[in-house]
This record gives structure tokens, sequence and C-alpha cells, in this order.
């Protein structure tokens, strides 16, 4: 995996950014079991609204068209278009491959639903990179490990995805570093730590890069999230 360099930080705007390149598609993924959680994520309130529709809303805020991945409740076609997995029982990378193949998007970027904290910033420094360097799969690293999601993909690396799905092996982070390795690239990683600190990335409520990724698998999860907006607003 590699990370280059971070250049001087200069402001730009999200919406811009990725609105005016029209290279880009963004898709919430949602279609998980939600079984640690007990009920469907996706509906879930959080800070006043369902989960899917804060998810929505990072993509919006970063300029992207947004489509739902692989959503298994009717009622999320209210928030936005869906697109169905290829098969039932795949996996996310099932959703990601029928993502990918619904759009002609040069970069797609796949968001969870449940990272209800993470910055539309982010999305569009890690869509900048992947831009300059054309890099196959490129995501965040946080106390310098890899995260899975979010990711921006190129359209170049679908056949290879689709190939580790058909083969069963569908975990999704080895299928974007096997994708990337018949590009002869590795997945490209930006540390979130590095871009607070250069101001290339902020938070809109001045929570810490630790807190970015946070995922709500539990309601536990839901109250200390939610707590960490409300210590911020205070």
């Amino acid at each position: 995996m590699s990370s280059g360099p971070l250049e001087p930080a200069a402001p730009f705007s999200c919406r811009e950014s990725s609105e005016r390149m029209g290279d880009s598609a963004g898709f919430v993924l949602a279609g998980g079991e939600s079984s640690r959680m007990g009920r469907d994520k996706a509906l879930l309130s959080f800070d006043g609204r369902p989960l899917i529709a804060s998810a929505i809303s990072i993509m919006r805020e970063a300029g992207l068209p947004v489509s739902i991945a692989g959503a298994r409740s009717p009622a999320l076609a209210e928030f936005a278009p869906v697109i169905e997995d290829s098969g039932p029982g795949l996996g996310p990378l099932a959703g990601i491959c029928a993502a990918m193949a619904s759009t002609s998007a040069k970069y797609s970027v796949f968001l969870p639903v449940d990272l209800p904290l993470l910055p539309s910033s982010l999305i569009v420094y890690l869509l900048h990179k992947a831009r300059i360097a054309g890099h196959a799969a490129i995501v965040p690293t946080v106390n310098g490990f890899a995260e899975t999601f979010p990711v921006v993909l190129n359209r170049a690396i679908l056949p290879m995805l689709k190939a580790e799905l058909e083969a069963g092996r569908y975990g999704c982070f080895s299928a974007f570093q096997a994708a990337a390795s018949a590009l002869n690239q590795p997945i490209s990683t930006v540390a979130v730590e590095l871009l607070a600190q250069s101001g290339h990335v902020n938070h809109p409520l001045g929570l810490s890069p630790l807190r970015w990724l946070l995922n709500l698998n539990h309601i536990a999860d839901v109250t200390r999230a939610e707590g960490l907006i409300a210590k911020r607003i205070a």
C-alpha cells in the first residue's frame, strides 16, 4: 500500500470539485444484515434523521450524484435510486459490482450507511488524489490501519472485482487488493491524521480524525456518536 506526500493545503469547494469534473458517482452501501444492531441500520434514527439520509447528505455535500447499492428495504427507494445486488447473500462486493456496472463514471465512491460522522471533504480529497494519480483504489487509514471504506474505485478494475465475486471470494478489501495488483498497483492510502494536520480536510464540528470513521454497529455506538455531536455543539 502507498500514500504519497501531501501537497500544501489549498482550499477548494467540495461541490465544485466533483460537479465540475462530472466523472464520478456516489453509492451508499445499505444491503447488510444489520445483525449486530438488531434492526435495519439504514432506517435507524441518528441525530434526528435516518442513517440513510445522513449518508446521502455526505455524498451530496461532496458534489456527487447518489444511489443506494444493495438496499433490502423497499422504503429506501424514497431517499435515492436503488441499485439491486446481482445476487442475494453475496455481501457488499456484489453491491459494489452492480453499482459500478450501472454507471459510466470513471470513479465510483462507496460509503457504508453506518459512518455518519465522516466529513464530506474526506470524500472530495480521496477523489482528488485518485484523479491526479489514476489510482485503481484509494482508502483512508487511521492509526496506520487501512480502512475498507470509504473507497474510491477506478472503473478499470470492475472486471477484476467481478472475477473475485464469481470465484466466491467475497471480501471487499482483498478484492480491491487483487484488482489493483492486476494493474500493477498497490491500494493507495491516505492517513486521515495527516489530512487534518495539513488542513486539507476538516470536520464541520471539529471532531478528531479518530472519530470520523466510527462505525455504528450497536445501539451503544449510536449513543456514543450522538454524545460526541452533542458535546461539540454545546
